[in-house]
C-alpha cells in the first residue's frame, strides 16, 4: 500500500515536470519565434492602415474636388471599402495582440472609436429589417454613408496624428516638425485651391500658394478677390486651412494622438507641453482640451452675434447668413482677416448702421491676440472666483485653501499692454482721423471704426476704412501696431506684446542707471531679457531684408506700400495698400516666405535650424565696449 502510494507521488511529480517542461517550451515558443512574428504583423498591418488612411484622404478630394462620372464613383467607393476592411482588421489585431509595454495605451476614447468602428459591421451581419420600425432606423443608421464616413474620417486622423507624436519621440527637433507640419498643411491647401470645384474659373498656382500660406499663417493678405474666384468649397477650405493655422497643426495632432492614445513618452509630452505652455505633464491633456473649448466656444459665441448684426439687412439666405457668421467669426478669431465680402470690411452695405458687427470683430481679434495661456489663467481664475462665492454661500462647514497669486506675470503684462494699445491706437486714430478719413460718420460710428482698425494691425486684416485714405501719420501709427503684434502662443504675430514690453523695460531699467528690470514686485530674468532683444534684432533683420529684395522685384511700387507690405506679411497681419494684387510671380513668393517664417516664428525657426552650443562649464575674463 505504501509503494502504491509512492508510485502513484512519482507518476504525479513526473507529469507535473513534464507539464511546466511543456508549457516552458511553449512561452520560449511563444516569446522568442511566436510574439515576433505576431508584432511583425502588426507592425505591417499598421503601415498599410497609414497608407490607406491617406488614400481615404486622397479619396474624399477627388470625389469632392472633381466633377467625376459615375464609373469613377464606383471606383472611389472601392477605396472606401477596402480602407474600411484594413481598419477592421487593424483595428482586431491590435486589441488580440495588445502588449501591455507598447508605449501607447488603448483609452477609453479608443476603445469607443474602435466600437463606433465595429458598429458599421451591423448592416452586414444581420439584413434589412421591416420599414417603419425603430430596429429599422437602427440599422438605416449604422448603414449610412455618412456615418460610416465621420468614422473612417475620424480613424485616419487618430492613425496620422499618432504617426506625427512618434516622429517627435525619435528625437526630432520639435522646431523643425512645428515648421514642416505647416509647410504641408500649406502644400495641401495649395492643392485643394486648386482643385476644379474650388474656383469658379480656375487660378494660378503661384495665387493657390499664396493664398493657401496667408490663411494657414492667418495674414489675410489676398492675390485675388476672394468671393469673387473661390467657390463655396473653395471658401470652406479657406476657412478650415484658417482654423487648422490658428489652433496650430500640432496643438490638434497632439490632441489626436494624446485623447485617443492616453500619455505618450516623457519626451513628447514635454515637447507638447513646451509648444502649448503647459505648466505640468498632469495638465496637458486638459491644456489642450481648453485650447479647443475656448475656440470653439468663442468662435460659437461670435458667431451668433455676427449673425444676429447682419440678419435681413444684406439680401442674403439664412443658409448664407450663418456660413457669413461662422466664416468670419473664426477669420476674426484666428486673426486672418479673410473676408468674403466683395470689398471686405468696407463693403458700403455694412458700413452704416453695423456698429455691433464691427465691436464683435474686434472683440474677436482681441481675444485671439492675448494668446491661449492668458486665456487658461483667466478660466482658472473665474472658476476659482465662483468656487469662493460657493464656499461663502453653501460651504462654510469645510476649509476653502486661498491662492494669492491668481494672475501669473505673463497675464498681468499682456492684458494691460492690450488694454493699453487698443485705448491708445483707437484715441489716436479717432483724433488724427476725426474729420479725414472718418468725416461724415456719426460719432458713434467715427468711435467705432476708430477702435475696429486700432484692433485690425495688431494682426488681423480686417479693414473697414480704405487704408489709402488715412493720412500718413495714421499709416505709421498702424506699423508700429504690427510691429509689436498680440501675445505669444496665440494667433497673433509680430514680436509679440511680452517682447516688446520686455525690450521696453529693460531700456528704462538702462535709462535710470538700474542693474535690474523689475516689473510688478518681480524681477525679469536674465534669460527673457537676451532672448527678448534677439526676437527685435531678428525682426528687424528679416523686415529689412524683405524690403529690400521687393523693391528691388517691384522698382515702380511705392516705399511705404514696399514697407507696409513687409510688415503686414512678416508679423501675419494682411493689410496692404493696395499693393497685393499688383505683384509679380517672385514677389509673391518673397511675400510668401515671409508670412511663413512670421507665423511659424523667426527666432523658432533659427534656433531649429542652428545647432545649438552645448553647455560650457568655464567662462572666458569679461570686458567692456564702449556704448556711447
Amino acid at each position: 500500500m505504501y509503494s502504491g502510494g509512492y508510485a502513484y507521488f512519482c507518476r504525479t511529480i513526473t507529469l507535473y515536470i513534464a507539464c511546466m517542461d511543456y508549457w516552458e517550451r511553449l512561452f520560449l515558443y511563444r516569446k522568442k519565434l511566436l510574439l515576433p512574428r505576431i508584432n511583425q504583423l502588426v507592425n505591417w498591418t499598421l503601415g498599410l492602415t497609414y497608407l490607406c488612411a491617406f488614400a481615404f484622404l486622397a479619396a474624399i478630394v477627388y470625389e469632392y474636388g472633381f466633377s467625376i462620372s459615375e464609373s469613377e464613383q464606383e471606383r472611389v467607393h472601392l477605396v472606401y471599402r477596402v480602407v474600411w476592411i484594413v481598419f477592421l482588421l487593424s483595428t482586431t489585431l491590435q486589441i488580440v495582440f495588445r502588449q501591455d509595454d507598447s508605449p501607447f495605451k488603448f483609452t477609453a476614447w479608443t476603445w469607443v472609436l474602435s466600437v463606433l468602428l465595429y458598429l458599421t459591421l451591423l448592416p452586414v451581419v444581420f439584413r434589412q429589417p421591416e420599414p417603419d420600425t425603430k430596429v429599422y432606423w437602427v440599422w438605416a443608421f449604422f448603414r449610412s454613408p455618412y456615418y460610416r464616413g465621420t468614422i473612417l474620417l475620424l480613424y485616419s486622423f487618430y492613425q496620422l496624428s499618432g504617426s506625427l507624436v512618434r516622429l517627435m519621440g525619435k528625437r526630432t527637433n520639435p522646431s523643425l516638425i512645428l515648421a514642416g507640419s505647416f509647410l504641408v498643411i500649406i502644400l495641401v491647401g495649395t492643392g485643394l485651391l486648386m482643385l476644379p470645384r474650388a474656383t469658379y474659373d480656375g487660378i494660378h498656382w503661384i495665387d493657390a500658394l499664396f493664398t493657401a500660406t496667408s490663411a494657414t499663417c492667418v495674414t489675410g493678405l489676398v492675390s485675388v478677390d476672394v468671393p469673387s474666384v473661390f467657390t463655396l468649397e473653395g471658401q470652406v477650405i479657406i476657412i478650415l486651412l484658417i482654423q487648422v493655422g490658428g489652433l496650430g497643426v500640432m496643438t490638434l495632432t497632439s490632441f489626436f494622438a494624446m485623447f485617443f492614445m492616453g500619455n505618450t513618452s516623457i519626451y513628447n509630452q514635454l515637447a507638447i507641453g513646451d509648444m502649448i505652455s503647459s505648466n505640468s505633464l498632469n495638465s496637458l491633456l486638459s491644456t489642450l482640451l481648453y485650447i479647443l473649448g475656448f475656440t470653439l466656444v468663442i468662435e460659437g459665441v461670435g458667431m451668433v452675434i455676427i449673425w444676429y448684426s447682419i440678419h435681413d439687412t444684406l439680401g442674403m439666405t439664412l443658409d448664407e447668413e450663418l456660413f457669413f457668421s461662422a466664416f468670419h467669426s473664426v477669420s476674426a478669431f484666428c486673426n486672418a482677416g479673410f473676408s468674403i465680402l466683395p470689398g471686405g470690411m468696407s463693403n458700403p452695405a455694412v458700413m452704416q448702421n453695423h456698429n455691433l458687427l464691427y465691436v464683435t470683430l474686434g472683440l474677436l481679434i482681441a481675444l485671439g491676440g492675448i494668446g491661449f495661456p492668458i486665456l487658461v489663467n483667466l478660466y482658472e481664475t473665474v472658476t476659482y472666483y465662483l468656487r469662493y462665492l460657493k464656499w461663502k454661500v453653501f460651504g462654510r462647514s469645510h476649509r476653502f485653501v486661498k491662492r494669492v497669486h491668481l494672475y501669473n506675470l505673463n497675464t498681468k503684462i499682456v492684458l494691460v499692454s492690450t488694454a493699453f494699445l487698443l485705448l491708445l491706437g483707437t484715441l489716436l486714430i479717432a483724433v488724427i482721423e476725426w474729420d479725414k478719413a472718418l468725416a461724415g460718420m456719426p460719432v458713434a460710428d467715427k468711435l467705432v471704426h476708430a477702435f475696429f482698425n486700432s484692433s485690425c494691425p495688431r494682426t488681423a486684416g480686417f479693414v473697414s476704412v480704405p487704408l489709402l485714405s488715412f493720412s500718413v501719420q495714421t499709416l505709421l501709427l498702424m506699423l508700429v501696431l504690427m510691429v509689436i503684434g498680440g501675445g505669444t502662443q496665440s494667433t497673433a504675430g509680430g514680436v509679440k506684446i511680452n517682447v516688446f514690453a520686455v525690450v521696453m523695460l529693460n531700456l528704462w531699467a538702462v535709462i535710470r542707471g538700474s542693474e535690474h528690470v523689475t516689473i510688478l514686485k518681480r524681477e525679469l530674468s536674465y534669460d527673457s531679457i537676451r532672448r527678448s532683444n534677439a526676437v527685435i534684432m531678428l525682426y528687424l533683420i528679416l523686415a529689412f531684408t524683405g524690403m529690400f529684395f521687393l523693391s528691388i522685384l517691384e522698382p515702380d511700387a511705392p516705399l511705404l506700400s514696399i514697407v507696409f507690405e513687409c510688415i503686414s506679411a512678416l508679423s501675419t497681419v494682411g493689410s496692404s495698400l493696395d499693393l497685393t494684387p499688383k505683384l509679380g510671380d517672385w514677389s509673391k513668393i518673397l511675400v510668401v516666405l515671409m508670412m511663413f517664417v512670421g507665423r511659424v516664428g523667426a527666432f523658432t525657426l533659427a534656433t531649429g535650424l542652428v545647432r545649438q552650443e552645448k553647455k560650457r562649464n568655464y567662462k572666458y575674463p569679461s570686458d567692456n565696449i564702449i556704448i556711447n
